[in-house]
């Protein structure tokens, strides 16, 4: 199964982080990646889904990352799309408002390979 995944992230080694290690997950699942530096990027991209997941950083210029979270899980061609925030911010306050808007998963910066893998791989189904 193919899957689609966006990557959200004003920091361009961010996003080669998380490009690098979902497609070393390539052994297990086909999975094809496109970057937006920007939540307002974001929006434009999505009408060339499907997407199968999307991850997103919350502190960025423009369209934060919650705001991101809050319109997709707001719009009935995006609510059922998986999301996973990834931030510095690291209070149990700032993991529940994300968990609130609607994101399936939350990842602290800096954050390992194999936690990425941990929170990624339960929304890849087919393997």
């Amino acid at each position: 199964m193919n899957h689609r995944v966006l990557v959200v992230d004003d920091s361009a080694a961010m996003r080669t982080f998380v490009t690098s290690h979902l497609e070393a997950l390539g052994g297990d699942y086909e999975i094809e990646i496109v970057e937006a530096s920007s939540g307002f990027e974001a929006l434009r991209l999505l009408p060339q889904g499907p997407w199968t997941l999307i991850l997103t950083d919350i502190n960025m210029p423009d369209i934060n990352g919650l705001e991101l979270v809050s319109f997709l899980k707001g719009h009935e061609t995006y609510r059922t799309i998986p999301i996973v925030v990834f931030s510095t911010e690291k209070t149990d306050s700032d993991r529940a408002r994300a968990k609130a808007l609607g994101a399936e998963g939350y990842l602290v910066k800096p954050f390992s390979e194999d936690q990425l893998r941990e929170a990624v791989t339960p929304h890849l189904p087919g393997k």
